[in-house]
């Protein structure tokens, strides 16, 4: 309760909040005192002090309320580690297949042979992105997984990020076999590399759109685009339309689920999503070598 010669100049139902007022009447030299009643939490202070009490507290959440209204855009995190794993998963899949146990028609069985991807073998859509022809092939996409999984992984999880990178790498060999058609074929991981540079420029854009910068918003998708023209489109055994698909399919599912997903998965669902990319990997090599 207060008596009359004190008048209340605010009410909270949050302690924290009406102790952040006490501080900026006490840093101003007023008197002000917090009381705890059944209606909630009433600052008050002596009634001559009330106007410039009102003017304080008015001027502290007004500045507040520009701080709100322009936030820093939010930084993207990298999850290098599970980037490394990726990567080092690619290479030693590449000693499997070339070094160690190359007796196998790892190539005739797995790549994405647009032929027999048209009459049914959708495995290879797959097991296509595990395959390198050279080492020099391989090294370049376990580098460039590594670091853009990294991002992907970072924002979406790694679970998450790990499946939607596979099911770009694979939609884009799908469309590029239908668009390209017999006798077309081809291996490796880029595919789902440009899947992940998409999906790093998409969430970059959600982040600027989020800030409520339309313009910066193209930043990202610009960015990526860019990495897609100097990376994606180079020498005579590059499979441009595959990297450019690649690209959209990824950008167009980081996109969806930005907008769907306020933030990543939790553990269950990150988890699932992780085993399940697993096991269709799996599943289509053990298809491929039937």
């Amino acid at each position: 309760m207060t008596d009359d010669s004190e008048m209340i100049v605010r009410i909270a139902r949050d302690e924290a909040l009406a102790r952040d007022w006490e501080l900026v009447l006490l840093s101003e030299g007023l008197s002000p005192r917090v009381h705890h009643t059944g209606d909630g939490i009433l600052l008050t202070v002596p009634r001559y002090e009330a106007d410039r009490a009102l003017s304080g507290l008015a001027a502290y959440e007004k500045e507040n309320l520009a701080t709100a209204r322009s936030p820093a855009i939010p930084t993207a995190s990298i999850d290098w580690q599970t980037g490394a794993v990726a990567g080092l998963s690619l290479l030693g899949f590449f000693a499997i297949t070339v070094v160690w146990n190359s007796t196998v028609p790892w190539l005739e069985r797995g790549s994405a042979n647009a032929a027999g991807i048209l009459h049914g073998e959708l495995w290879r859509t797959v097991t296509a992105l595990t395959l390198h022809a050279d080492l020099v092939h391989a090294l370049s996409n376990v580098f460039a997984i590594a670091v853009f999984f990294s991002a992907v992984s970072g924002q979406l999880g790694a679970g998450v990020g790990g499946a939607l990178v596979l099911l770009s790498g694979a939609g884009g060999n799908l469309a590029n076999a239908y668009l390209r058609g017999s006798p077309h074929d081809a291996v490796g991981a880029s595919t789902a590399v440009f899947g992940a540079v998409g999906m790093v420029g998409s969430l970059a854009m959600m982040r600027y759109r989020e800030t409520g910068n339309r313009r910066g918003a193209w930043v990202g998708i610009a960015a990526a685009l860019a990495l897609l023209g100097m990376l994606g489109s180079g020498g005579a055994r590059v499979d441009v339309m595959a990297h450019a698909l690649g690209f959209l399919i990824g950008a167009i599912m980081a996109m969806l689920v930005g907008l769907t997903l306020p933030r990543p998965p939790g553990g269950g669902v990150q988890w699932t999503c992780g085993v399940a990319a697993v096991a269709l990997i799996v599943y289509c090599w053990m298809l491929a070598l039937a």
